[in-house]
C-alpha cells in the first residue's frame, strides 16, 4: 500500500480474513460512510501472533479472497503491508509502517470488533494504539465494555474510540470454515467470487 497524499482520513481493517465475509465488508463500508474516510484498506495478517496455535490458510489464498471480495471498489483497497513482511505481526507495527508511508497530516482509523476493544489491554503496545490512531468499533449486543476498568489500564481510551451504529451481522470466519468442512452452504455469507475460490481451491475441506 502506498497511500495517496490526498488521503487524509485512512481506515484500516486488519484480520486473518480466513475467509473474508460480508460482515467485514459491511464494517468497511459503514466506517467509510459514517466517518467520511477517504479510503479503507483491508490488511490481511501474514502471521498473526494470537493464532500461533491455530492453523490458518496460506496468506496467498487469503489475499486473493480479499481482492475478489472488493473487486473494482474504488473506496476499499488491499494493503499487503503485513502479508509481505516477516512475522509475527503486531497491529502497532503495521500502523507504524502505514503512518510512515502516509501523508504527514493523515489520520489513521483502526477498525475492530467490540470484543477486540474489550480485550485491547492484552494486545501488544495497546497504549501506543490509543495515542496514535482513532479506534473504531462495531456495536454488538452481546459485548459490554467496562469503561472505568478500560480507562484504568489505558488512560484516555474512551475519547479515542468511535462506536459505529450499524447493521449487526453475526457471521464468523470460524463458523464459515466449519460449514464448508461439513458440506453446508455459505452462499450470501461471502461474496460469490470468494465462495467460488474456496470451492475451486478446496479450502477448509480438512
Amino acid at each position: 500500500m502506498n497511500p495517496d497524499t490526498t488521503h487524509k482520513r485512512i481506515g484500516v481493517l486488519g484480520g486473518t480474513f480466513d475467509p473474508i465475509h460480508i460482515g467485514h465488508l459491511i464494517l468497511a463500508v459503514e466506517a467509510r460512510h459514517q466517518l467520511q474516510l477517504d479510503r479503507v484498506y483491508l490488511a490481511p495478517a501474514g502471521d498473526p501472533p494470537h493464532k500461533q496455535d491455530n492453523p490458518i490458510s496460506p496468506v496467498l489464498h487469503r489475499v486473493a479472497m480479499c481482492r475478489l471480495a472488493v473487486g473494482g471498489d474504488s473506496e476499499i483497497d488491499i494493503s499487503l503491508i503485513d502479508a509481505e513482511r516477516p512475522g509475527p505481526h503486531y497491529t502497532s507495527d503495521m500502523l507504524r509502517l502505514l503512518r510512515a508511508r502516509a501523508d504527514a497530516e493523515a489520520q489513521l482509523f483502526f477498525l475492530m470488533g467490540l470484543d477486540s476493544l474489550r480485550d485491547l489491554p492484552t494486545w501488544h503496545e495497546p497504549l501506543w494504539l490509543v495515542r496514535n490512531c482513532r479506534l473504531v468499533a462495531l456495536q454488538r449486543h452481546d459485548v459490554e465494555i467496562d469503561w472505568p476498568a478500560l480507562e484504568a489500564v489505558l488512560p484516555g481510551v474512551r475519547e479515542r474510540v468511535v462506536i459505529l451504529d450499524m447493521p449487526e451481522v453475526e457471521i464468523a470466519s470460524s463458523v464459515l470454515r466449519e460449514r464448508v468442512r461439513s458440506g453446508r452452504p455459505i452462499r450470501y455469507q461471502v461474496p460469490h467470487a470468494v465462495e467460488r475460490y474456496i470451492r475451486e481451491h478446496g479450502l477448509y475441506r480438512g
